[in-house]
């Protein structure tokens, strides 16, 4: 791919073009050029020796037009990279009920570039990567994916590309499930503003030989977007939303049935307790925990790991703090949540240490690193380790990388949290905006006195739970009666360096 000049190719293209996964499918905008620049990738592999790794290259567009322009965009791109390659020919395939007109081009490789039709049986007997452009407009896409997956027994390629064409599309589908992990296409999402971002309207200002400006540019958004019929239209066209995909992001059914017998213990301080000395709000901190929290942490299995998941607050919003076990079967259960209202830096500290080192085995924690929770964060990841502590800055990326896997713990049935009706408040708050499951502005609950707090805790949690990191024990320095030779002193030493180390983890 080094061959591919990087003045031509935008930044998401080049990334689209060097991504070499197996299976990888692209949500886009509308005339981005993503398959101008497939088509560049097709003619280096087609071009390519065999032992250079080359391999015919399938085209499979849901019309006539999109093959012709594919197979146009070819022979530029073999001009370009000064390949030698026939001219485009127009064969027939014979089929069973009828003739099919297809476009090829040839290469002294011995591979070729051959643009087919959407029907399925076209791939039978062939052998190459396939690429499937506007798959969401297939009539047939199913049967489409499946001929076109059995030619990677052998080590092809598949790429399915397109605008979303509504929610429950298999095209939609393919791109949920390999969010939430169930499939394993690389998955590239390109909106209009991403594409801006990367230079698509200069490079459209080049072509054209007019200046570039951004108030130009801006205006050529804005027209593209109030040209459309509705604003369902101009999301699923420019945005990557497919239409019927926004409002709630889990439903109040499947979160009732993921719910189980577990409480939520709260803790909200008092002008009062906030104006007492440090040393009285930790004994009285020191008190609920020994009250409240212990007796639901020394009834986990020992046997089972552990992670935590935290969403931070100070005086606004709550601080969330959700433990979570993987059970043998590799389920997950929130055996209780706990909110803190209104509570100094130092005792949510204070809780939240007291119950990771109460939790068997534990793995992993990730916590809110957003504002002041950033101290928290920092703090936890001293004491039990960055490598296995995430400071987590919530962004639109991690919101869409993270949130299909939660849903599908859910869906699966491989996810149990408490029963509250704050807590299914604050997951039922999570929204599709824009493409993106996660939070919207403004408060959430019927009081509005919630951020979907619980909700971003257990998220975290999730992931915690999902993390590679290993746990971590340590065997005490022998004390002054295990018969240990060096002096006192050095046991002294020994024991204090065994604690230390200790605490440290």
């Amino acid at each position: 791919m080094s061959e591919t000049p990087e003045s031509i190719l935008l930044p998401y293209q080049r990334r689209w073009v060097a991504d070499e996964s197996q299976l990888k499918i692209a949500e886009k905008s509308r005339r981005t050029g993503l398959t101008w620049a497939e088509a560049a990738d097709a003619v280096l592999s087609a071009s390519a020796s065999k032992a250079a790794g080359g391999t015919n290259h399938f085209y499979v567009g849901s019309n006539k037009e999109m093959a012709i322009e594919f197979i146009d965009a070819c022979a530029m791109w073999a001009k370009a990279f000064n390949r030698a390659a026939s001219e485009i020919q127009e064969e027939i395939l014979e089929d069973e009920d009828k003739d099919i007109l297809t476009y090829t081009i040839r290469f002294t490789s011995g591979f070729k570039i051959q643009a087919l039709s959407s029907r399925p049986s076209n791939m039978r007997g062939r052998q190459g990567n396939v690429t499937i452009d506007e798959a969401a407009f297939h009539e047939q896409l199913a049967e489409v994916l499946k001929a076109a997956l059995a030619l990677t027994m052998w080590g092809a390629k598949v790429r399915l590309i397109s605008t979303h064409n509504g929610v429950e599309n298999l095209f939609n589908e393919i791109i949920q499930d390999s969010r939430a992990g169930k499939k394993r296409y690389s998955v590239h999402r390109i909106t209009l503003d991403d594409a801006c971002r990367d230079g698509l309207y200069k490079r459209i200002c080049q072509v054209r030989g007019t200046d570039w400006s951004q108030a130009a540019e801006d205006e050529w958004k804005n027209n593209l977007l109030r040209d459309t019929a509705t604003r369902e239209d101009a999301l699923e066209e420019y945005y990557c939303v497919p239409k019927s995909g926004g409002g709630a992001y889990l439903s109040r059914a499947l979160i009732e049935s993921r719910m189980g017998e577990a409480p939520v213990l709260r803790f909200e301080g008092s002008a009062e307790f906030n104006g007492w000395p440090e040393h009285l709000r930790e004994a009285e901190m020191r008190d609920w925990c020994e009250k409240e929290l212990l007796p639901h942490l020394t009834a986990l299995d020992p046997g089972d790991p552990h992670a935590f998941g935290e969403d931070f607050g100070r005086s606004g919003d709550l601080t969330v703090i959700a433990p979570i076990a993987i059970r043998r079967d590799l389920s997950r259960f929130v055996p209780f949540l706990v909110e803190l209202r209104n509570v100094p830096f130092k005792q949510q500290e204070q809780v939240l240490n007291y119950i990771a080192d109460r939790l068997p085995r534990l793995q992993a924690g990730a916590l809110d690193a957003r504002g002041n929770g950033q101290y928290l964060a920092e703090q936890t990841a001293y004491r039990y380790g960055a490598g296995r502590i995430e400071a987590v800055m919530l962004s639109q990326g991690w919101y869409l990388e993270n949130m299909p896997k939660l849903k599908a713990a859910f869906e699966d049935d491989l996810l149990s949290i408490p029963r509250d009706r704050e807590v299914l408040d604050d997951l039922r708050a999570l929204q599709v905006v824009k493409g993106i499951p996660r939070l919207p502005e403004g408060k959430t609950g019927d009081s509005k006195n919630r951020h979907g707090d619980a909700a971003i805790a257990i998220a975290m949690a999730y992931y915690a739970s999902l993390m590679e990191a290993v746990e971590i024990d340590f065997t005490a320095a022998p004390g002054s009666n295990s018969g240990w030779n060096g002096s006192a002193d050095e046991d002294d030493n020994n024991d204090d360096l065994a604690e230390a180390i200790g605490g440290a983890w």
